[in-house]
């Protein structure tokens, strides 16, 4: 989003973009956004909406902290800070057109990049090690690994032998196999099994570059541990339980991890930046890429050619500020700062309980103290992103310099003077009817466009538009599609074309041409997957995002080809196919207070196409059917029912988006909740649950919802079977329908 003035809306000119969620890029992404550069768009690219902070991973999976004391919550940074947030990864670099490949979807634009991607283990090397181990890095994903061995060993049989064994030899090795004793040696659900640990390490000792002292701690907490450490053995290859080392030894284990020196990233390591003998990026000492001016690397990912330095996070914490003062100073044309990294550290190694040493040059102490001076120093640094501070809306530091022919050169223009450009749009149709040839209208295409035949068949249309609630412009454009289709899927019409309408916030035409494609393009991701056609539309500027289809679909002859909201008959099942709670959910991510797994989990809901579950209906005869969307459950309920009938609905049947309840008992409400309320107020009655947070949810306005269908008792069950086999898991019944004796308006009762 823009941001406003008085004199009117703020061009955009310029993208940055951040790729990883690492350390230092959490450090910047705070520090810009505490002073933000008039006309500049930040957007952070990240495989997941959360990332771990490295040094207190070890004691997450010892069990001493939580997921959520342990990970940045990048979702909601980005809302706070104001940022596009893409969940997605990098497979590829194009430095010379500024391109970044996301697999799915066009390549992202920038004009300035930022990479802090991290690193991931050594595995190629070793013939087996990719296949059978499990990788510690990217450390993002290593505590979805380990709660999936955790679901193993709990599952199996009683008394049962599991051999856990870790390949390293360094600090990180050391920290996570002595995490793992400790959690397993303290969580009374394995006390039935029998989990042994080995650590093999290539090394002739632990810990190489420690002092002996801090060797000799960590070697006396794997031996409390009972881990049995095994030292010259280089493994030269691995099967799918048995380590083969260099002399004919070998070892078997049931689980295996691979924690051993840092590989660069594929798509950096294969583009054609300039890199080190490894594989990292090579940058200056301003953090700059040797070769591309505009591209910044940070963390594991790169290499200070002139201060190379081992890959340890207590590098990227440092280098955070520089990196955001230096964006800062590119962007504006100014002086870059040098960094140099410092030549010692002090590190700070846990030892499974909360026991840590410390270990700086020959200086080294070790016990329950240092562990508490460690806790201390993540917390802080935690604390940043936990309690973000509230920003002025006119907070601003720098302004960039208009592009020379820019619009925003005078007051932007209404009426037809909004229009994206000819030039513009002209690119972008190009671009994208190559990729959806027969889905997408070609450049100069006629303002009216014919609806192609449909032999007869009666012809459905709809119109919907929704403000921003993604920032990603491809996920965007994906749910305005399926929203708008969501109508023709509920009146039992397949799909035939559509037409867009499309504002864009005001930016520079090379911004305007990237959200353009990006947006179309998540449109045209939906409608050709059901053989619906883009015939053209309108595209215009604003003060922000809207984007809005009419789509038109065709009904099979028949009388059950066109399913309409009325028609229940008494002693009908009342089906849902998806949870409800989008509305609060995305109140609350503006107020920056859900978690971004929960935001993550409602998007894939909403990308979930009704297409399926529309089949379904047709083939199981409903009576009524209607989505639900922003006049919540209980206005589209009262919609379907007819006058002298009663819903009937239990609130305990009904699916409810993760995070949804709590949010409601928060307080939390969309703007349009308090208006379904008040709609329907007088046509509900309660006899359970009333003013509870199931209860709101029934006035919860929902985006791209699921449909509401009213069908005979004798098929609701099969119904719900099809439904859930089709991919809509939480499709269940939640009520039913009933004549009223007495002859009067239509009301919903709630049990």
């Amino acid at each position: 989003m823009p941001n406003l003035s008085m004199s009117g809306p703020v061009e955009l000119q310029k993208d940055l973009v951040f790729v990883g969620g690492g350390h230092a890029h959490a450090l910047a992404l705070r520090m810009l956004a505490m002073a933000p550069i008039e006309g500049l768009r930040l957007t952070l690219i990240s495989p997941a909406s959360h990332t771990p902070y490295s040094g207190m991973l070890p004691g997450l999976v010892a069990g001493h902290y939580s997921f959520e004391q342990t990970h940045i919550d990048l979702a909601r940074l980005c809302q706070w800070a104001g940022v596009r947030f893409i969940c997605a990864e990098v497979s590829a670099i194009d430095p010379v057109a500024q391109q970044l490949s996301i697999e799915g979807r066009p390549p992202v634009a920038y004009d300035v990049l930022s990479l802090d991607v991290g690193s991931e283990p050594e595995l190629d090397s070793v013939p087996g090690a990719r296949e059978y181990s499990v990788p510690v890095k990217p450390v993002s994903g290593l505590w979805q690994r380990w709660g999936l061995l955790r679901e193993r060993l709990q599952a199996s049989p009683e008394n049962t032998e599991h051999r856990i064994a870790m390949v390293g030899g360094g600090a990180g090795s050391v920290e996570l196999i002595t995490a793992m004793a400790e959690q397993f040696s303290r969580d009374s659900q394995f006390a039935a099994q029998r989990v042994s640990f080995a650590l093999y390490s290539g090394g002739k000792e632990i810990l190489q570059g420690y002092n002996a002292r801090a060797r000799r701690a960590a070697t006396v907490a794997l031996a409390d541990y009972g881990i049995d450490v095994h030292l010259n053995c280089r493994v030269e290859k691995v099967d799918s339980s048995c380590l083969w080392m260099r002399g004919a030894e070998q070892f078997a284990f049931d689980e295996l991890f691979w924690c051993t020196g840092a590989a660069a990233m594929p798509f950096i390591a294969n583009s054609t930046l300039k890199t080190d003998e490894r594989g990292f990026l090579a940058t200056k000492n301003t953090l700059q890429a040797l070769d591309y001016s505009n591209i910044f690397g940070t963390g594991d990912c790169a290499t200070q050619v002139e201060h190379p330095r081992p890959k340890a996070g207590v590098y990227a914490v440092r280098q955070g500020p520089v990196l955001a003062e230096n964006l800062r100073n590119f962007l504006l044309d100014k002086p870059q700062k040098n960094h140099i990294p410092q030549s010692k550290f002090l590190s700070l190694l846990s030892l499974g309980a909360k026991h840590a040493t410390a270990d700086r040059g020959p200086f080294s102490v070790s016990g329950a103290w240092v562990w508490r001076w460690k806790d201390k120093i993540d917390r802080e640094f935690m604390s940043r992103f936990e309690a973000l501070p509230t920003m002025g809306s006119d907070a601003v530091g720098d302004t960039l310099l208009l592009q020379q022919g820019s619009a925003n050169a005078q007051a932007a223009c209404g009426g037809c003077g909004a229009k994206v450009g000819a030039d513009v749009l002209g690119e972008v149709l190009a671009q994208l009817s190559q990729q959806y040839p027969g889905y997408c209208p070609a450049p100069g295409a006629d303002d009216a466009a014919l609806i192609p035949a449909t032999a007869g068949a009666p012809i459905v249309q709809s119109i919907d538009t929704l403000r921003e609630i993604v920032a990603d412009p491809f996920v965007m454009g994906r749910i305005a599609a399926n929203h708008a289709l969501s109508d023709l899927y509920a009146s039992g019409a397949n799909p035939v074309s559509a037409l867009a309408s499309i504002s864009l916030p005001f930016s520079a035409p090379d911004l305007l041409r990237h959200d353009l494609e990006q947006l179309l393009a998540g449109a045209l991701h939906e409608f050709s997957a059901v053989d619906c056609a883009l015939l053209g539309g309108h595209t215009m500027q604003g003060p922000e995002l809207s984007v809005g289809f009419v789509v038109n679909g065709s009904c099979a002859a028949g009388e059950n080809g066109f399913l309409g909201k009325r028609g229940m008959r008494d002693g009908d099942h009342l089906v849902m196919t998806k949870a409800l709670g989008t509305g609060t959910l995305f109140a609350g991510h503006m107020q920056q207070q859900i978690d971004g797994r929960q935001i993550h989990t409602a998007i894939q809901m909403m990308l979930q196409s009704n297409a399926a579950a529309s089949e379904l209906a047709i083939e199981h005869r409903v009576s009524a059917c209607t989505d639900v969307t922003g006049f919540g459950l209980a206005g589209h309920l009262l919609e379907m029912l007819q006058e002298g009938f009663e819903a009937k609905l239990q609130l305990s049947a009904l699916a409810i988006l993760p995070g949804a309840l709590d949010a409601i008992e928060s307080g939390i409400r969309s703007t349009m909740h308090v208006a379904n309320a008040r709609a329907v107020a007088g046509m509900v009655s309660v006899t359970a649950g009333a003013g509870s947070a199931l209860y709101e949810l029934l006035f919860d306005p929902q985006t791209s919802g699921g449909l509401l269908m009213a069908v005979s008792p004798a098929r609701s069950a099969q119904l719900c079977k099809e439904l859930i086999a089709a991919g809509y898991s939480q499709a269940a019944v939640i009520g039913e329908v009933g004549a009223i004796q007495v002859h009067g308006q239509a009301r919903i009762s709630l049990t």
